[in-house]
């Protein structure tokens, strides 16, 4: 079964972790949440709180096959302070693995210097945290083994482009007329 890991800070945007989590799922992917923050109740942007799975401690990276990053400025933020968190998506960078961020998570990947020369996407006013992209407006951009989109209302979107790695695009386009999508 393939594997996907979302790691939650304090002030995550609750929708860009959610939905796209509840689109793997329904997809047949397992998914963790880790919690980054030393407590497994992570404080959501909007005053929703989410038990994760597991704390970033406690996490082993090793079989998984993509590392997600929901957005949300104080999220974000508490995201940019982890160095921890840093060395692992270097890891998995260098090894070419999956990588995709939300909203303002994806200046992350630029703070690290992942986008350089690659086409991405973030929520609008934070594209100078693109460090090197080739910014783009899309509402999701995959480039090589690194998947940006917009915010939360892309949220739907960005967790079926993620759907579409693990299976396909037919799986990802049928999870879309079974949700509703228009």
């Amino acid at each position: 079964m393939s594997k996907a890991a979302f790691f939650l800070a304090d002030g995550f945007e609750e929708v860009e972790a959610i939905a796209p989590i509840d689109i793997l799922r329904r997809g047949g992917v397992e998914v963790t949440t880790v919690s980054i923050n030393g407590s497994l109740t992570v404080h959501g942007s909007h005053n929703i709180d989410v038990t994760a799975d597991v704390l970033f401690e406690d996490f082993d990276a090793d079989d998984q096959d993509m590392l997600i990053l929901p957005g949300g400025g104080l999220g974000t933020k508490n995201l940019k302070a982890h160095t921890e968190l840093h060395k692992l998506l270097k890891d998995f960078y260098g090894k070419d693995r999956y990588l995709a961020a939300i909203c303002a998570a994806p200046t992350v990947f630029g703070m690290l210097g992942f986008l350089e020369g690659k086409k991405a996407t973030c929520y609008g006013g934070m594209e100078e945290g693109l460090t090197g992209a080739d910014v783009s407006c899309d509402p999701v951009v995959r480039d090589g083994k690194i998947i940006t989109s917009r915010g939360m209302g892309t949220a739907i979107l960005f967790g079926l482009e993620l759907l579409s790695v693990f299976t396909d695009r037919e799986t990802a386009d049928k999870m879309a007329e079974t949700i509703m999508m228009p």
